[in-house]
């Protein structure tokens, strides 16, 4: 019997490639929250808000196995809503997985983050973040995965959209020189998810590419792929020195063919 899976914020980019990698695999549903005639006529997809509804109710009608949390939207409210989620899967047979970011390492300059580092975050949204890992972190381990994510790139990406805007625009693009980071693509990531879903992986996971690259590269190898010439790029310093904001797998290493490197997110822009 297949797992029954439960995506919360399914009308979200990631939310919905998720929704799509796993539907065909497993008994999944999503919520949306945002009018559009696709969500509204699939019987798969549940309207709900988490900021005004209690969500208890959905979880006890369709006890799904797995949550995967991909919300948006007020912090506060964002972490109210998790706790009201682990609370839930505390006392049933259920894991939940929460996408967090690099951002809970943003305090830390000089080197890559593993996945058991200390975090420690000088930005909102970093620290948000660390409030509802340290709530899945008292969870037994079993009951959670914690996906790090790096910079999101990849064919429909936000990003790649902004690029092309801007592009479009003659409007310049911000670019870090000093910022080293690695990153990924949609693509990866919901392959990625998929593997840790069916083998019952657990804990904390670092999901992004094997090896490092100066943000600046990287947008301008990216510009490159996409054939978007003329680009103005804007920098900016916000160090003196070279800065990391990149999270390495040691601990929990997914198979080698769902192992990629920076060329792979670059060449992967282009990819639908």
């Amino acid at each position: 019997m297949s797992k029954k899976i439960l995506i919360f914020g399914g009308s979200g980019f990631l939310g919905n490639a998720l929704y799509k990698e796993l539907n065909s695999y497993f008994d999944t549903y999503a919520t949306y929250n945002t009018k559009n005639n696709f969500f509204e006529k699939n019987q798969k997809f549940y309207d709900f808000d988490y900021e005004t509804e209690p969500v208890d109710i959905l979880l006890n009608n369709l006890k799904p196995d797995v949550v995967i949390s991909c919300v948006r939207g007020n912090f506060n409210s964002q972490v109210q809503f998790h706790l009201h989620l682990i609370h839930w899967i505390r006392t049933h047979k259920c894991k939940l997985i929460f996408l967090s970011s690099s951002n809970v390492f943003d305090s830390f300059h000089h080197y890559p983050s593993y996945e058991y580092d200390k975090t420690f975050s000088e930005s909102s949204y970093g620290r948000f973040k660390i409030k509802i890992e340290n709530a899945l972190l008292r969870l037994p381990i079993n009951k959670y995965v914690i996906v790090r994510l790096p910079m999101i790139f990849g064919h429909g990406s936000p990003r790649i959209h902004e690029l092309k805007q801007l592009h479009h625009l003659k409007a310049p693009i911000e670019v870090f020189p000093n910022v080293i980071l690695n990153a990924t693509t949609v693509s990866k990531f919901t392959q990625q998810l998929h593997y840790i879903i069916n083998r019952n992986r657990k804990g904390v996971f670092h999901l992004g590419s094997k090896n490092l690259i100066h943000h600046y590269d990287l947008i301008k190898d990216i510009t490159k792929e996409l054939n978007l010439k003329q680009c103005i790029f804007k920098q900016v310093y916000n160090s003196n020195n070279d800065r990391y904001l990149a999270v390495l797998p040691k601990d929990n290493l997914l198979p080698k063919y769902l192992q990629f490197t920076i060329d792979d997110v670059v060449k992967g822009s282009l990819k639908i």
